[in-house]
């Protein structure tokens, strides 16, 4: 392995840079992770890239997301102390992601959070999240766990089946004012909001995606338009996150997503893995997802995805739906 001890001076950096400074440090990664990543290195050989060629973002390689059900992706060799785990199905191979340094997944999401809904301290956060709390290692469970922590709320907290204390909850909170935000995986919010529909005037709602074979699947569209209407509410906001990357994004209307500055989608074409876009300067651009995520320095920051999309000029997206043939992902989001 080679220059391992850059990935001090990178890891530090991670969410401190100017935009300006985007693709200098996107390189640097990629050959740091091409140098001291095994895994990544054979597949960009095996693609016939070498790093020396690589001078702009849209020549780097991204990783198959597939890699991380069939191979232990690390950069600079370490000894796991987390490992985050897909929930997946029955019928599939779950993904792991093995954590070097755990303090960089708190920061990227306290620091991500704090960037689109200030800060935790002026929210009760609430997670609906059943299934994700009936099984260990999810990286969806520890961030809402730090969030609730962090926002102090006496009324913070996870709900598991039960409905009718969250709707009581969610009562007392709205009469008092307070500002409220309900995280909840997809078919937990139907199931919720069939039994429990009632106007909230100071709660967000936010669904992380996931129906998990416990409803028939729906569009987003169609998910948010029964929420809108159960609550009363104009937006739904949604959040886009996944086992194998350590940075969210978030949409706070008609499913459009932005970034935090560490983070970017760019699209490919299906057909070629190699021909990836950066936003485009006109109309939106359809491919497939690639995503480079800053905070993963210690398993691949290029990753592609197996969520179709729409990139638009400004760097904000849309998810369309799986691609075919690509195993459900049991956070998966809906199919438009």
């Amino acid at each position: 392995m080679k220059n391992l001890p850059s990935h001090i001076n990178i890891a530090r950096h991670i969410f401190d840079f100017n935009i300006s400074d985007f693709t200098s440090r996107v390189l640097e990664v990629f050959h740091f992770q091409y140098n001291n990543n095994i895994i990544y290195q054979q597949y960009c050989r095996a693609l016939g890239i070498k790093a020396d060629a690589v001078k702009k973002i849209v020549n780097i390689p991204f990783l198959p997301v597939s890699f991380f059900k069939t191979h232990a992706v690390k950069t600079a060799g370490f000894s796991a102390g987390t490992v985050f785990e897909s929930s997946g199905t029955t019928q599939t191979i779950n993904s792991k992601h093995y954590i070097k340094d755990l303090s960089l997944y708190t920061q990227s999401f306290s620091k991500t959070f704090e960037l689109f809904y200030g800060k935790p301290q002026d929210w009760c956060i609430i997670a609906l999240l059943p299934s994700y709390l009936e099984r260990r290692h999810s990286s969806l469970v520890m961030m809402a766990d730090a969030l609730m922590k962090a926002s102090k709320h006496p009324d913070s907290g996870f709900y598991l089946h039960n409905h009718e204390q969250l709707a009581a909850t969610l009562v007392k909170l709205e009469q008092q004012k307070q500002k409220t935000l309900l995280l909840g995986v997809t078919f937990g919010l139907l199931d919720f909001a069939e039994q429990y529909a009632m106007p909230l005037h100071y709660t967000t709602i936010m669904e992380t995606g996931g129906m998990k074979g416990r409803r028939e699947e729906m569009t987003r569209e169609e998910v948010h338009g029964i929420l809108k209407h159960a609550f009363g509410v104009k937006n739904i906001h949604s959040e886009y996150g996944m086992t194998e990357l350590l940075s969210q994004a978030y949409s706070k209307q008609n499913g459009v997503f932005y970034c935090p500055p560490w983070m970017k989608v760019l699209m490919r074409n299906e057909d070629d893995p190699l021909a990836t876009e950066l936003a485009p300067t006109g109309k939106p651009l359809n491919g497939v997802i690639n995503i480079i995520d800053l905070a993963n320095i210690y398993s691949c920051s290029f990753i592609a995805t197996e969520d179709a999309g729409k990139l638009y000029p400004d760097g904000s997206f849309e998810v369309l739906g799986r691609i075919d043939n690509s195993d459900i992902r049991g956070c998966s989001l809906m199919v438009v």
